[in-house]
């Protein structure tokens, strides 16, 4: 028999991201990244265009454009150390991005890359050594249109 997951609902998840913001991470609590979908595959993340999230050319600034794909990347390595209930040192080793067309809109960034991180993490337990993995994202606008394309090298170390 299995050992039974923590709860993992989307509420419980939404509310550690508001903290991860309002008492890691302060750039975060600023943008005010929305969550919209978190399960064993996929995460999304909603980022609205606004004063604090736009540049002078009213266009998503590059900094909340790199948030959005930095929350919607590294939710899965909370949302499984949850489940396992295990703690897991987490952090981001490399970020490349491409911008295909200005962020006029809202965006929404997708990861659809959850099996990765799950992997990862599970070698990472058995190891007990950090795991570096490379995480995929997608920028959205509210036309369904790639505005940017990251792709987010996540390092885990699950703590035994």
């Amino acid at each position: 028999m299995s050992k039974p997951t923590k709860d993992t609902s989307l509420k419980k998840m939404k509310w550690m991201l508001f903290l991860l913001g309002f008492a890691k991470i302060p750039i975060i609590g600023f943008v005010k990244p929305k969550l919209i979908t978190l399960n064993d595959e996929e995460a999304a993340v909603k980022i609205r265009l606004r004063r604090r999230s736009k540049n002078h050319l009213n266009s998503m600034y590059f900094g909340a454009l790199a948030v959005g794909a930095d929350v919607a990347a590294g939710l899965h390595a909370f949302y499984f150390a949850e489940q396992m209930g295990k703690k897991v040192s987490f952090a981001f080793k490399g970020m490349n991005a491409e911008f295909l067309m200005r962020a006029e809109s809202d965006i929404v960034f997708i990861s659809e890359d959850g099996a990765k991180v799950s992997d990862a993490m599970k070698r990472s337990l058995e190891l007990g050594e950090r795991i570096n993995e490379p995480i995929s994202v997608l920028a959205k606008n509210t036309n369904n249109e790639i505005v940017a394309t990251f792709e987010m090298i996540v390092s885990v170390r699950v703590k035994a």
